[in-house]
């Protein structure tokens, strides 16, 4: 097993690169695929902060899960689960069209959703970038 910082950073450098293509996508008009990009972003940077703790494995893909689970040892996490639960929503119904009763996800997604998306995967990134920091300098 790597070092649990240097797994937390490999995870939150993908979650940050992640955010980066979803800003990508919506720019681009790709509305479902940017919020499921989101979701991921969000998981692969509570990941990170579980890494951090010594996890060896993180199963899973619930950010809201993720989030109660983190929430004791990261009290900051606490006022991000509503946004764990929503982008948990993008996770199914964002990429496959049974997600969608008689519609594909693209055609049902729409720019204040993704742009909502971003919203909330970047504070659970911004959040988790700065607890990891925190926990280098310490």
């Amino acid at each position: 097993m790597r070092r649990p910082l240097n797994e937390a950073r490999r995870w939150l450098l993908q979650a940050e690169n992640d955010l980066r293509f979803a800003e990508l996508a919506v720019r681009e008009g790709f509305f479902a695929q940017a919020c499921f990009v989101c979701q991921q972003s969000g998981e692969k940077a509570l990941k990170a902060l579980a890494y951090a703790l010594g996890d060896r494995q993180v199963l899973g893909y619930s950010l809201f899960v993720l989030v109660e689970k983190l929430k004791d040892s990261y009290p900051g996490l606490a006022s991000l689960s509503e946004d764990a639960g929503i982008l948990d929503q993008y996770y199914i119904g964002t990429r496959y069209p049974n997600g969608i009763p008689d519609g594909v996800p693209y055609e049902v997604y729409r720019e204040r959703q993704a742009r909502e998306a971003l919203q909330m995967a970047g504070r659970i990134v911004r959040e988790a970038r700065r607890i990891t920091e925190a926990t280098e300098s310490v």
